[in-house]
């Protein structure tokens, strides 16, 4: 074996120079030359990007929790349990007070977790308690330092007793100042014998995806606990509201969490923990909170009456599909379909009409069903704003004066399913792989279709077409043009495909519901 003699320090100093040498393309350096170089190389690649962002990289979130953990608080709330409720779930399986906007979205993981509670009885819903009573835990955060907290709605729902605990284990009985079950916000005062610390509210809209996040909370009634993560999405629908519009973060949030707070970097809260995601019940890095310029206007307003006023419009609207879009002559598929207006509505007396397309809202481009649906709700009752629509392929203008939102339930879906049995022959051959029948007293009576619903019934389907619409559905409207046989439904589809039209617009009454449909005419 050949070895390198250590008497030959020049070799080491001469083979570096050339491989400098030659990834530099040029001839060896030396000397005074070889000084400049290695000095100019240097303060070019001092910080390269890599490092940049490391060192934007929190190396400790410990000066953080010491800063806003004493603003965030434990919440007990003791509810009177009803007798079927309780023999529904059994002793410790958990559940959410009847009307809780996330009672089914928790249901897949409350039946996996059975009766396996935490320590302290099952978080974020009831568990057992004396005298058929049953106790939920959640968390909280203090927004003034008079003793005004911030929790979830679904925390407290039904409380005959609320207790704050502080982070130095002081214990306080709170009251309900007002809650709001859309939002799923509650807004507690306690009465301290000194200001307690307090947290502000950040702006949500200027955080971004991708930002650092830290979250304090109750999981599973252990107190006190952090977690940090990063916003992982914006704008997330779950399913629980009228106005979701969720960050979704990959921060721990388990059981218990609901109703803490989410803090930017800053200290400031950027969202209220609300639920989670899980195949288990604990955190798989799904979480979801609400923005606080959501949240801060409901709990401004809860401060100030107790109450939460929203603007009422007075109309149903339905997602704009793709196919939709081809239908009506949109190049994208955006904005709010106007599937039904409410009689003696803002809408109705504005003069919007079934099949118009919201695109645009005081100014505001509506992209999607939430777009209406919050800007709606945030304007006050009273104001007067200018709507821009697609009605018969021309955009127009319609003045609107905007109402207050009555508490009464309001119809939500029309996506109801149920059997229709056997139809009769349908009196034309399938169009489009519907099967057609007109509407005589025979077919109403067994589909329970009342005389008030006019149009063409379906009563099946041919093969295994790929078609929006059900056996039982009523097709009342093509485009603006009523239907009252099933030879109206195939001359609309002729003069649509000779037309060139990908799509056909259908208004369709489903159960007494009416939404429109797009029929596809071409791949």
């Amino acid at each position: 074996m050949t070895t390198i003699p250590s008497t030959t320090p020049n070799r080491p100093n001469r083979l570096r120079r050339t491989v400098a040498a030659l990834l530099l393309g040029s001839t060896v350096l030396t000397g005074p030359a070889l000084a400049g170089w290695a000095a100019s190389h240097a303060q070019q690649t001092a910080t390269p990007p890599a490092v940049t962002m490391l060192q934007d990289t929190p190396s400790t979130f410990a000066d953080l929790a010491a800063k806003v953990s004493p603003a965030v608080v434990n919440i007990a709330a003791t509810q009177e349990a009803k007798a079927e409720q309780r023999a529904q779930r059994g002793p410790g399986i958990p559940g959410f007070p009847p009307g809780s906007p996330f009672e089914e979205f928790f249901r897949q993981f409350q039946d996996q977790l059975g009766r396996n509670g935490g320590p302290d009885g099952d978080q974020d819903g009831q568990s057992p308690g004396p005298r058929g009573k049953s106790g939920a835990l959640g968390s909280g955060f203090i927004i003034d330092p008079a003793g005004f907290v911030v929790t979830n709605n679904h925390v407290i729902d039904g409380s005959s007793e609320i207790t704050v605990t502080l982070q130095d284990g002081t214990a306080m009985p709170a009251k309900v100042i007002g809650r709001d079950a859309k939002t799923d916000i509650a807004l507690l005062k306690v009465e301290p014998k000194t200001p307690l610390p307090s947290v502000d509210w950040a702006d949500s809209d200027k955080t971004r995806v991708g930002d650092w996040v830290m979250a304090v909370g109750n999981p599973f009634g252990l107190g006190g606990t952090v977690t940090k993560g990063i916003v992982s999405a914006r704008g997330r629908d779950i399913h629980s509201g009228p106005y979701d519009d969720y960050f979704q973060l990959d921060a721990a949030i388990n059981r218990g969490n609901s109703g803490g707070p989410t803090f930017d970097l800053a200290g400031r809260v950027i969202g209220i923990n609300t639920a989670i995601y899980s195949p288990n019940g604990g955190s798989v890095g799904i979480g979801f909170a609400i923005p606080s310029n959501l949240a801060k206007d409901v709990v401004a307003q809860l401060k100030e009456s107790g109450k939460v006023e929203r603007g009422w419009l007075g109309v149903k609207i339905q997602e704009v599909t793709p196919d939709i879009a081809d239908s009506v002559g949109l190049p994208a598929a955006k904005g709010a379909l106007v599937a039904d207006v409410t009689a003696d509505s803002p809408a109705q007396r504005a003069g919007l009409r079934q099949g118009d397309v919201v695109l645009s809202y005081a100014g505001k481009p509506v992209d999607s069903l939430r777009d209406l649906t919050r800007n709606v709700a945030d304007t006050k009752p009273g104001g007067t704003v200018e709507l821009k629509v697609l009605r018969g392929g021309r955009e127009t203008a319609v003045q609107v004066r905007i109402e207050r939102l009555s508490e009464q339930p309001q119809v939500a879906s029309a996506d109801t399913d149920g059997g229709t049995g056997a139809g009769p022959q349908a009196e034309v051959a399938p169009v489009k792989g519907l099967k057609l029948a007109p509407l005589d007293p025979a077919t109403r009576k067994r589909l329970g279709i009342g005389d008030d619903v006019q149009g063409v019934v379906v009563v099946g389907l041919s093969g295994s077409v790929d078609v929006p619409i059900r056996p039982g559905d009523v097709i009342e409207r093509i485009g603006d043009a009523e239907v009252k046989s099933p030879a109206d439904v195939r001359r609309h589809v002729t003069e649509a495909e000779k037309a060139g039209q990908k799509a056909l617009l259908m208004l369709i009454n489903r159960q007494g519901n009416e939404s429109f449909v797009a029929l596809k005419l071409k791949a």
